[in-house]
Formats: C-alpha cells, sequence, structure tokens
C-alpha cells in the first residue's frame, strides 16, 4: 500500500489580501446598500445640475434699441421746446431782448442831423432817430400825452430811464424853456422839492455819479446804489450769479427772472457794472457729475442732465466739452451759454 504524503501546512496569506479582507470587511456593502448609494449619487447629481439650467439667460444688451429710444426722447423734447420758444416769442412780441454779445435785437433806426425841434411833435421813431432809446423814446410820447404836452426842458430830463448824456446833447435844440413859468428848476438843483429836507425819505437816495464795479464781487448794499434796483431785485441778481458760478458777461443780467420785463434796469446794470478781464466761473465736471450735481445749474435743467449722464455711460466719457454738441437736443445758442461752466476731466 502506496505511503500518503504528509499534508502540506496552508500558505500564510499575503499583506495585500490581509488589507483587502480588511477594507471589504469594514467598507464593504451589500447589493442593496450599493444600489442606495447609487441613487442618492444621481440625486445630488440633480440637485447640483438643476439650478444651472434652470437660471435664466442673461439679457442682452442691445445699443441699437437704446439709442431708438434715446433719439426718440431727444426729438420728443426738441418738439417741446420748439413749441414752446414759440409760445415765448409771441408772448413777449414787441418788448426788448438780447442777443448772444449784448447787443439789442431791435432794428437800428437812421439817426437824423440834430437841429431845432418841438419836442411835442415828434413821434418814438422821432425820438430813437436822435439817440433816445426805444424804450426810452415810447415812454416820452405817452408821458407827454399824458400831461398836455411838454412845456419845458426839465419834464424831459425827468423822464424814467433816459440818459443824462442824451439829454444833455438834446436839450440845446429843443424849442423849450428850461423850467416851468414861475417855478425855480429844482431838477437843475438835485431834483430836491423845497419841503424835502423838512421830512426826510425812508429811503436812502441814490448816488448821483456812481463808478461802475465789478458784477462778481459786488453784494446786494452795492447793487441797489443804482437807481431802479431795490432789495428784492438786487437779492435775485446774486442768486442768479450763485446758481451760475459767476456771470461771465453783463448780457446775462437779462436772464434773471425779475428783470425779464424791465430792459431799462438791464442797461443801468449794465452801465455801472463790468465783469473782469480773465474772470473764470466755477464750473462742473461732465465726466463724473452725476444728475444731481447737473440739473441745478440754470443752463443745464433735468432733461439735458438726463441725457449729458446717459450719452456718457453709452459713449463713454466726453474728450472735450464739445462733444456735447452731440447731443441734439442742445441748440448751439444755449451750448455757447454753457461752454464757460462745464470741464472734462
Amino acid at each position: 500500500m502506496p505511503a500518503t504524503p504528509p499534508p502540506t501546512a496552508p500558505r500564510p496569506p499575503s499583506r495585500l489580501a490581509v488589507i483587502a479582507r480588511w477594507l471589504r470587511r469594514h467598507f464593504g456593502f451589500s447589493r442593496v446598500e450599493t444600489r442606495g448609494f447609487v441613487v442618492l449619487l444621481l440625486l445630488l447629481l440633480v440637485v447640483a445640475v438643476l439650478p444651472v439650467l434652470l437660471r435664466p439667460a442673461d439679457p442682452t444688451y442691445l445699443p441699437a434699441a437704446d439709442q431708438r429710444q434715446l433719439d426718440d426722447w431727444a426729438a420728443d423734447l426738441s418738439k417741446r421746446l420748439a413749441i414752446s420758444d414759440s409760445v415765448e416769442r409771441q408772448r413777449y412780441a414787441g418788448r426788448r431782448s438780447y442777443s448772444a454779445d449784448g447787443a439789442s435785437r431791435y432794428p437800428t433806426v437812421a439817426q437824423v442831423k440834430l437841429a431845432p425841434f418841438d419836442p411835442n411833435a415828434l413821434t418814438a421813431l422821432d425820438w430813437e432817430a436822435r439817440g433816445v432809446p426805444h424804450f426810452v423814446a415810447g415812454r416820452i410820447v405817452t408821458y407827454g400825452q399824458k400831461a398836455g404836452g411838454f412845456r419845458a426842458k426839465v419834464q424831459v430830463q425827468r423822464i424814467y430811464g433816459l440818459p443824462d448824456s442824451v439829454y444833455q446833447r438834446l436839450a440845446p435844440f429843443m424849442q423849450l424853456p428850461d423850467a416851468l413859468p414861475g417855478r425855480p428848476d429844482y431838477a437843475a438843483r438835485g431834483g430836491n422839492v423845497p419841503f424835502a429836507s423838512a421830512a426826510p425819505s425812508r429811503f436812502p437816495r441814490k448816488p448821483a455819479h456812481l463808478q461802475p464795479f465789478d458784477l462778481n464781487l459786488a453784494d446786494t448794499t452795492q447793487l441797489q446804489q443804482i437807481k431802479g434796483i431795490g432789495r428784492g431785485r438786487a437779492k435775485w441778481i446774486v442768486i442768479r450769479r450763485n446758481e451760475l458760478g459767476g456771470y461771465v458777461s453783463e448780457a446775462q443780467l437779462a436772464d434773471v427772472f425779475v428783470l425779464r420785463d424791465a430792459p431799462d434796469l438791464v442797461d443801468s446794470l449794465r452801465k455801472y457794472t463790468f465783469v473782469a478781464p480773465g474772470f473764470v466761473p466755477q464750473t462742473v465736471n461732465i465726466n463724473s457729475g452725476t444728475f444731481d450735481e447737473l440739473w441745478p445749474h440754470p443752463y443745464v435743467g433735468k432733461p439735458l442732465a438726463r441725457l449729458i449722464v446717459a450719452f456718457r455711460k453709452q459713449h463713454g466719457p466726453y474728450k472735450t466739452p464739445e462733444d456735447l454738441r452731440q447731443i441734439k437736443i442742445l441748440k448751439e445758442e444755449n451750448f455757447a451759454k454753457l461752454r464757460p461752466y462745464v470741464r472734462c476731466e
């Protein structure tokens, strides 16, 4: 009988097998657990991807549509401004106005050579032909008609708004006595009546000879020294100056609303005030100025300020103030007024 071989000892497991067995024992999954884990991973993937899929698309910027809307607004505003300008021209037809350089827009009347004349026989055009301002000429004729005619030169001299230089040039040719018959010529002595010293006026007298002063440095007290300028008008002249950032021309006084119907006062102010050469007004930066910083300026306003900001956002910063001309509602005469008060930085 053959001999049976002795049994061999089992080989010890390798280290890798030991690690695999340990992992399977502690981290292994049954079939049911594996299915649950796969379902959980799918749910997590859906939760992570679903917000991205459901998020609305970002709106696309359409500059053409914005430009169309901006042009529509500009066209509508231009139409309203044109209607407003026509209404203002009809409303103030016949009233005196000034051009950008301060010259009167009334048609010039041909001047005549001075010769002896009767003031009671002249029309307003005849007075203008002898160098009398337009608004004073009409006032002279109206006064003469209401007074029943001029009886002395002193009555013409007392006409409000008549420059003394014009009167002195015309007086030798007037066919009238110097003073009213039987009355002393108080006007020649300064315009005081006999009882004026006994009853002093509560209003201070205006100086007879006033030296011109700087319009941008004057206070209300100095402005009130001009005949016809009271406390209210002086206050609004200063307010307008502060709103503008300083006057660059005496012609801007015609835009002060308390002086729009008083061209004679505008003439008096231009006679006794001046803007210092080289004066630089306060300016606003149109590249950094917000809507709230731009619109309070008298030459801007809310519609133009809104368009200045919108144009800057759409086309980038302004390179020069002349770029404002690309805004359609800004007329050339309005740009000329606004130009000294803006800058680009």
